[in-house]
């Protein structure tokens, strides 16, 4: 009952959000023809794609797959294999040699130390498909993971560095069952003995009177020097806490809509680097419907939580409450360092801190508030997608009227969508745009993870199948208007006086046209063309249909969020009419579908969009009307006669090959003369034996009434005319 009230109410405040639709969809071979698109897809035939490292400072992206690493040049993320290095690094003995004579480029060494191989226990799962997440700070390795062959030994590890190692207890309370999203240093202040690395996850709960497990996202995090306790916790992390992530949308009478999957997170950083904006893409595990959030944190926020009340139960058969009693000092969570440290109470080391502070510690990991997203709601909610949203990165971008952030997600389906979210007067509310769906790889695979190189303008994809580069804007792929250019509302582009290009910042600001809020063209281009509506510009295709038979004419706008118009001119008249729709002629995303085609419908007919304010002629086709009469295998005959059956020449001395009218008759049609289509069809009747005739006359029309049905052939018909090229008509 409550899941559906919500539900409804979820609805009801989605209906005031942005298109849901892109405003361009760009299929995998467009990309890769304009160059947008660079795809890598391994040397060994098959990649086995596991994870990326991008390091801009040494203008490399490092990319691990099955039984491989390799190093490619940010410049050059192809397949080149002058511009990778390689190690191929298979598991079974004997075979280790081989890495030691690969990945040798001019300039560039990238090879396995073979005094520095260590056992990967605590720093890598077992299993590749099991989740984990790591962080590299001060050379040693932070990761959170499961331990063992059977994924039961779940923890936050550091090893790799001259310190003991650590990790969490193997205690339910710590980590149920976690799936480990993302791990990140984030310093507090500029005190370095404050740093601490956060984690996030997911974990199952129980909570108390229910036998069910719950899904909660976390946000955890530990001292960077840790170096756990001296009787309590040896080798065990002795800063650990662990609070609540809520996404959700707020509903009447406090029944919110959580988002409590966690997929992705990613830190915008910002100029001093204490103080990152931390964008988490969420997912529904609802069975009432299926959705996605994004929610946006402040790192103000989550301190806050952390720096609050720790949360507290008798038993699990209890419910949590705000622990009341004394908290010890040092309080748990905190770091030895100058800032927390008192005059008479000097603590150098976690070894130092008291066995109370460190069993408190132990027995309160979690903490009873919950961290919020800013304004207390998701920023973007998308629940009407035919896919899933798996993976997120965030660029903050510089406009005409200020800076927008712009949202990559990646889908379980091989594309990646283009957001701008867009601050409204109140702003507690939002628009999200969707610009651009991007189809990056050919087959539907998940996309598992995204980096954005700000400095280059790409965004780097990693799926099963291989590795992509694709630049995050290509502004003349909108069009070449400046309405076209203003509708697009692209943060990255603006009209020039010319052509859609880069927005520069620093550019002249006389001929910069951009409307990322409102996209109006009437009021950014009203000096330049509203109308791209020149009829004789336009390419003429000609196409045929059969009378009866349906017909469908093709007209897909560039843009999905324009509407579309049809109009027809029927010769002699040159008035232009609309097409007015029935149950006959139907009017579907695609184009116009004649369901039974009539002798009248014959004329030119007129695909034109529409799109705030902005006309665009996009289609233009010349369709001619087969009369039945004309396709009836037979010659004329007098009324009261009976029919007459076509006269046979001498028996020919070859006989014609199986298989081949079907090709001959598709020929035929080429030629304007249909004259020769009973021809033909005579000499077919001639040529088969009588039981044949039937059969084969039948199939010869079945052919000619169906050329217009799913492009099975070409359908054309010379013309001496200007820009008149001939096609088919399709039917359903």
């Amino acid at each position: 009952m409550w899941a559906a009230v919500s539900v409804c109410w979820l609805g009801a405040a989605l209906l005031a959000a942005g298109h849901s639709l892109p405003r361009l969809r760009l299929p995998y071979r467009e990309l890769l023809g304009t160059n947008r698109s660079v795809l890598f897809f391994g040397h060994r035939g098959s990649l086995g794609f596991r994870s990326l490292y991008l390091d801009e400072y040494r203008d490399r992206l490092f990319i691990g797959g099955k039984d491989v690493l390799y190093s490619l040049l940010l410049d050059r993320a192809s397949a080149d294999a002058k511009e990778v290095s390689q190690i191929y690094w298979p598991p079974l003995p004997g075979q280790t040699e081989e890495c030691f004579r690969k990945g040798k480029d001019p300039g560039h060494t990238f090879s396995l130390d073979p005094a520095s191989v260590e056992a990967g226990r605590g720093r890598c799962p077992h299993e590749p498909s099991r989740t984990f997440a790591s962080t590299v700070i001060g050379g040693e390795l932070y990761a959170g993971l499961t331990a063992d062959f059977l994924g039961r030994d779940p923890g936050i590890f550091r090893s790799t560095g001259t310190r003991s190692a650590l990790r969490t207890e193997v205690d339910q309370r710590l980590l149920n069952d976690p799936k480990f999203v993302a791990a990140h240093l984030i310093p507090d202040n500029n005190d370095g003995d404050n740093d601490k690395a956060y984690f996030f996850f997911t974990e199952k709960v129980v909570e108390a009177g229910s036998k069910e497990h719950a899904i909660v996202s976390r946000v955890a995090r530990v001292c960077v020097n840790d170096a756990g306790g001296q009787r309590v916790l040896v080798n065990k992390w002795s800063t650990f806490n662990k609070a609540r992530l809520v996404c959700s949308v707020p509903g009447p009478g406090g029944i919110d809509t959580h988002f409590d999957e966690l997929e992705d997170v990613f830190l915008l950083r910002t100029k001093d680097g204490k103080s990152p904006e931390i964008y988490a893409l969420f997912s529904t595990i609802s069975h009432v419907f299926q959705g996605s959030a994004v929610c946006v944190y402040h790192m103000a926020d989550i301190r806050e939580v952390f720096n609050g009340p720790f949360a507290h139960r008798e038993s699990p058969h209890h419910q949590w409450d705000a622990y009341e009693g004394r908290v010890p000092y040092p309080r748990p969570g905190v770091c030895p360092s100058k800032t927390t440290n008192q005059p008479r109470r000097q603590y150098g080391t976690t070894k130092d801190f008291p066995d109370e502070v460190l069993h408190f510690a132990r027995a309160h990991p979690l903490m009873y508030k919950p961290v919020y997203p800013r304004h207390r709601q998701p920023l973007l909610v998308k629940t009407d997608l035919p896919h899933h949203l798996r993976q997120l990165v965030v660029d903050r971008v510089e406009a005409e009227d200020g800076q927008h952030d712009v949202l990559f997600l990646g889908t379980d389906a091989g594309s990646v969508l283009k957001v701008v979210v867009l601050q409204k007067t109140s702003l507690a509310t939002t628009e999200d745009v969707v610009l651009e769906e991007l189809q990056v790889f050919k087959v539907p695979v998940p996309i598992t993870q995204m980096e954005i190189s700000i400095k280059r303008q790409m965004l780097y994809v990693g799926s099963s199948l291989g590795v992509a580069q694709v630049r995050l804007h290509r502004c003349e792929s909108y069009g070449t208007a400046c309405a076209e250019c203003c509708l697009a509302r692209d943060p990255y582009c603006a009209w020039d006086g010319t052509a859609c290009t880069r927005y520069q910042p620093s550019g002249k600001r006389r001929y910069r046209r951009q409307d990322i809020r409102h996209g109006n063209p009437v009021h950014q281009c009203l000096d330049q063309n509203l109308t791209v509506d020149d009829y004789e510009s336009v390419e003429e295709k000609v196409l045929y249909g059969a009378e009866d038979n349906s017909t469908f004419l093709e007209c897909v706008p560039r843009s999905p969020q324009a509407s579309v118009q049809w109009f027809v001119q029927r010769p002699p008249d040159e008035q232009r009419d609309e097409v007015k729709t029935d149950e006959r002629i139907l009017q579907t995303e695609q184009g116009l579908l004649f369901r039974k085609l009539h002798r009248h419908d014959a004329g030119v007919y007129y695909c034109k969009t529409l799109e705030h304010g902005f006309t665009q002629m996009v289609a233009k086709m010349a369709l001619e009307v087969i009369a039945s009469e004309q396709l009836a295998h037979t010659f004329h005959r007098e009324r009261g006669d009976k029919p007459q059956r076509m006269p046979c020449p001498e028996p020919r001395l070859v006989p014609q090959a199986p298989k081949t009218w079907f090709k001959d008759i598709m020929h035929l049609i080429n030629s304007q003369n249909l004259q020769q289509v009973e021809e033909y069809c005579a000499r077919l009747w001639c040529s088969s034996r009588p039981h044949h005739r039937k059969s084969k006359l039948a199939q010869a029309k079945h052919a000619l009434a169906s050329v217009d049905v799913g492009k099975k052939g070409q359908m054309t018909k010379p013309h001496s005319g200007k820009n008149r090229m001939p096609r088919q008509a399709s039917a359903t």
